[in-house]
């Protein structure tokens, strides 16, 4: 695993004036967690991709058979729901906005904690769940919001199709295409479905940064810059230094990535579990907020 950029001379190529104009971690397994018999999952965090992962403070590509979590409290994040089309069966989510409801294999749910919010979600009796659960952090400004939260179904995700690909464009735009924006900071994500032999093209804003996970299968990232082979259960994080950058997913035997694409915050990050603020004095005000009941509640 490499932790930071100084330790990816393979990846980070520069033009003429010397300056990296697409910067890639090398690719990255997941940390295996298991929990009981019902939830496994492959965890990725920040720390993991030495400050290219801003603005996401953790991914966790899971599959879940049973209620694993119980009620559990957010803060200072968006805590976003991605649910894979292979899914089975629904999956119930309940929050202290009011909110209760069954996500369908291939829906979201974004929840913006904000200054806090109570959740709890897992899978209907017989269902199995297959997705990803994505912590996305907040400006500093936005950290003591109220929550808000945005339910996107699978049928109202439009889709990119063409020659050796298609794609789910679950949150904000590419190809011109352009899917809902989320409640919080503009994010982009895509659900990648590459056929044998096939390719699919996508630009990167300037100095965005990308989070791309190979859900199944393994391909190859292109960029004018570099090449990056990506084996299945393992993520890139990357950045357009200057101006955008078009990166090719392609596959020779098929496979399916995530994209995620978002501007990155350049914050302090305190964390604690679901709780993430900007120092250490606002995680313990959070956590006193949490024991004063003011996260609301879940009847």
């Amino acid at each position: 695993m490499y932790a930071n950029t100084s330790a990816l001379p393979d990846t980070q190529k520069t033009n003429a004036a010397g300056h990296a104009n697409f910067i890639a971690t090398e690719p990255v397994g997941g940390r295996r967690v298991d929990i009981g018999t019902g939830f496994a999952a492959s965890n990725f965090d920040h720390g993991m991709f030495g400050g290219l992962m801003d603005p996401l403070v953790m991914v966790d590509h899971f599959t879940m058979t049973e209620p694993t979590f119980g009620t559990h409290p957010h803060a200072g994040i968006s805590a976003v729901s991605v649910m894979l089309e292979d899914s089975q069966g629904p999956y119930h989510n309940r929050d202290s906005l009011g909110n209760d409801i069954d996500l369908e294999p291939g829906d979201l749910y974004w929840l913006k904690a904000g200054r806090g919010a109570v959740h709890n979600e897992g899978p209907r009796p017989g269902a199995r769940a297959h997705g990803l659960q994505v912590f996305v952090n907040l400006p500093a400004s936005d950290k003591h919001d109220a929550p808000e939260s945005l339910h996107v179904r699978a049928s109202d995700m439009p889709e990119i199709r063409g020659e050796g690909h298609r794609v789910r464009v679950v949150l904000g735009d590419s190809q011109d295409v352009s899917g809902h924006l989320s409640p919080a900071s503009p994010l982009t994500v895509l659900d990648v479905h590459i056929d044998r032999d096939g390719s699919f093209r996508h630009t990167i804003g300037a100095n965005a940064h990308a989070f791309v996970l190979a859900i199944r299968g393994h391909g190859r990232i292109v960029t004018d810059d570099a090449t990056v082979t990506l084996p299945a259960g393992h993520a890139i994080a990357a950045r357009s230094n200057i101006g955008t950058s078009a990166l090719t997913l392609h596959s020779e035997q098929g496979a399916q990535f995530v994209i995620i694409e978002g501007e990155p915050l350049d914050q302090p990050i305190a964390q604690r579990g679901g709780f993430v603020m900007n120092t250490p004095e606002e995680l313990t005000s959070a956590f006193a907020a949490h024991a004063a009941g003011e996260f609301g509640h879940i009847d």
